[in-house]
C-alpha cells in the first residue's frame, strides 16, 4: 500500500500535469531549453506555509528562490567550510546578475521561536530542537540571529520574547549582512542591485515591505 504522504505527492503531481503544466507547456519548454533569467532573488524561510512563488504569483523562471531556516543571511565568511546560502547569493549576483535581492521574513517563524527559546534554555517543540549531546546544526545556525537580537534589544522597542519584532529584526540584520559580501556591496554601489526587506503574515495573507529605515508597512493588495 502506498504511504499517504507519497500518494499526496503523486496526486499533486498529477494535478500539476493536468493543469499548470498543460496550460503553460510552451513556457516550461522555453525555460527548460533556454535557461533562467530571473530579475529577483528572494531569500525566504523553509517554512511549509510560506511559498514565494505562490505569494508573488510567479511563473517558472521568474524569481530565483533561496530558502533556509528563518530566512537568514549569514555574515560574509570566506573559508573552506560549506556555505550553501552564500554560494546561492554569489550565483544570483555574480552569474545571473539579478537586479534585486529580497529578504522575506514571516509570521510565526519556528526558527525565530527556537532562537528566542534558546535565550531561556527552553525547549521549543515547534522547531524540533535537538536535546541530545550531539552538535545541533539548527542550534548553530539560529545563533546567527544573536546580532539581530542585540541590535533589537538596544532599540526603543526591544523586549525579550516579542516574536514579531524579532522576525522584523532578523530581516534587517540579513540585509546588513548582505552588504558584507563584496560582490553585493559593489553591485549596490554601482546601482546594479537593490536590496529589499519584506514580511509575510500567514494568518492574514498580507505582505509588508521595509523602507530605508527598516520600518515595515503593508503593500496594497489591490
Amino acid at each position: 500500500m502506498t504511504q499517504l504522504w507519497k500518494q499526496n505527492l503523486i496526486s499533486g503531481y498529477q494535478n500539476f500535469r493536468a493543469g499548470p503544466y498543460k496550460d503553460r507547456k510552451n513556457l516550461y519548454e522555453q525555460v527548460g531549453t533556454q535557461g533562467q533569467n530571473p530579475d529577483v532573488l528572494v531569500i525566504s524561510c523553509v517554512d511549509s506555509r510560506v511559498s514565494p512563488s505562490t505569494i508573488f504569483g510567479a511563473h517558472p523562471g521568474e524569481i530565483f528562490i533561496l530558502r533556509n531556516v528563518a530566512n537568514i543571511v549569514p555574515p560574509y565568511a570566506p573559508s573552506a567550510d560549506y556555505h550553501g546560502t552564500s554560494a546561492a547569493i554569489e550565483f544570483a549576483v555574480v552569474n545571473m546578475k539579478v537586479k534585486a535581492i529580497m529578504v522575506m521574513g514571516h509570521e510565526s517563524c519556528g526558527g525565530v521561536a527556537a532562537f528566542l527559546a534558546s535565550l531561556d534554555n527552553t525547549p521549543d517543540t515547534d522547531a524540533d530542537a535537538d536535546t541530545s549531546n550531539e552538535p545541533s546544526f539548527l542550534g548553530n545556525w539560529i545563533q546567527i540571529l544573536d546580532a539581530a537580537h542585540k541590535r533589537f534589544m538596544a532599540s526603543d522597542t526591544g523586549a525579550t520574547g516579542q516574536q514579531r519584532q524579532m522576525e522584523y529584526a532578523g530581516v534587517r540584520q540579513s540585509l546588513l549582512n548582505l552588504m558584507g559580501f563584496p560582490f553585493v556591496e559593489q553591485a549596490v554601489a554601482a546601482g546594479e542591485l537593490s536590496l529589499q526587506g519584506a514580511y509575510f503574515s500567514i494568518i492574514e495573507g498580507r505582505l509588508l515591505f521595509a523602507d530605508a529605515d527598516g520600518v515595515f508597512a503593508e503593500v496594497p493588495s489591490e
